[in-house]
């Protein structure tokens, strides 16, 4: 850490210059290479400030024998070995994509009705998760389903590595409950899939070429308003030499759209470069698999016994309600710690 906050020193120096802005490019590298290491920095400033804050108050609280104090003490001491834990965690985001934002998409795969109501209850899991991490959560595309549910929807994640965390969820999630749609309460095993891809930004050049795309315009069939309903402005793209298709129906207009799949597409495409170059497939987000049983990271059990459990940590929890609430950090951090 003490290297990181001589940088900010060495950064902060340079932008204080009376010539810092007649190259605006190098400035703007400058203030972005700063906020980069200030991510670590600043938390940990705070923290340890906190914590000699406590040291310096444990003495005359036990003297005067202050039990509020002391209590109040003792719970301060355990948000700090908290807020460690988190930074212990951001020490394993050092990949090259882990501080981007990221979308994260979810597909319905066998059981029917039951997957696309599962597909849905991910969904919302996912948003929930992004909410507890101050993450913004923007719907880019959906496809309901024919009954009930989702059998597709992409989220864009916005927030401070928000890859980085998010690429950890990627793989089949497995469902096993008492169907609601079944008249004979019978149960019944549900999948969906996770799909994250970290979100490029403009200061990195991928070649599209347009022959290589196939464009399909559609009525967007989701809310938005009569106006998305009306006209054909919903846009997928298919990139043909890697068979990626992205879509997206959420904007007013078919050029906004475009746009948005455009980026996408570019966001996967990066993705597949850095895999290469680092030769490390499994490590960014493993291979593809069939959304079908034997091939889930996680289980999520409803009855006879509640358990959500991870099948590559091993790391399982009781409380369902929780999970599905968007307490999924104990997994999330699991996966860190043992694959990042």
């Amino acid at each position: 850490m003490a290297s990181k906050e001589a940088r900010v020193k060495e950064l902060e120096t340079l932008s204080e210059a009376p010539n810092f802005w007649d190259d605006s490019t190098k400035a703007h590298k400058v203030i972005e290479e700063s906020n980069q290491l200030k991510v670590w920095t600043t938390p940990y400033d705070e923290l340890k400030k906190r914590f000699d804050d406590v040291k310096a108050l444990i003495p005359e609280a036990f003297e005067a024998h202050e039990e509020a104090l002391i209590a109040d003490l003792l719970r301060e001491l355990e948000l700090i070995d908290k807020g460690l834990s988190e930074l212990e965690i951001r020490k394993m985001l050092s990949g090259e994509l882990d501080n981007k934002n990221c979308y994260l998409s979810i597909n319905s795969g066998a059981g029917g009705t039951e997957a696309c109501d599962w597909a849905q209850m991910l969904a919302r899991m996912y948003q929930r998760w992004a909410g507890h991490r101050g993450w913004r959560a923007e719907i880019i595309d959906t496809v309901e389903g024919d009954v009930a549910g989702i059998k597709s929807l992409t989220l864009k994640l916005s927030g401070e590595f928000a890859y980085g965390y998010a690429k950890s969820e990627k793989g089949v999630h497995r469902l096993v409950r008492i169907s609601p749609f079944d008249s004979n309460a019978k149960r019944h095993t549900s999948f969906a899939s996770v799909d994250v891809t970290p979100e490029i930004t403009d200061d990195i050049s991928i070649d599209i070429r347009p022959e290589d795309l196939r464009v399909d315009t559609y009525r967007s069939s989701g809310a938005g308003g009569q106006h998305v309903n009306k006209t054909d402005s919903a846009v997928r793209i298919t990139h043909l030499p890697t068979g990626f298709v992205v879509s997206c129906q959420t904007q007013r207009s078919q050029l906004q759209n475009k746009e948005t799949c455009l980026k996408m597409l570019r966001s996967k495409l990066y993705e597949m470069e850095v895999k290469e170059r680092e030769d490390a497939l499994k490590t960014i987000g493993g291979e593809k698999k069939e959304i079908a049983w034997g091939s889930q990271i996680r289980n999520y059990v409803f009855q006879p016994y509640t358990l959500v459990k991870d099948t590559r940590t091993k790391v399982e929890s009781g409380n369902i309600s929780a999970v599905m609430d968007g307490d999924i950090d104990l997994f999330v951090n699991a996966y860190l710690k043992e694959f990042g």
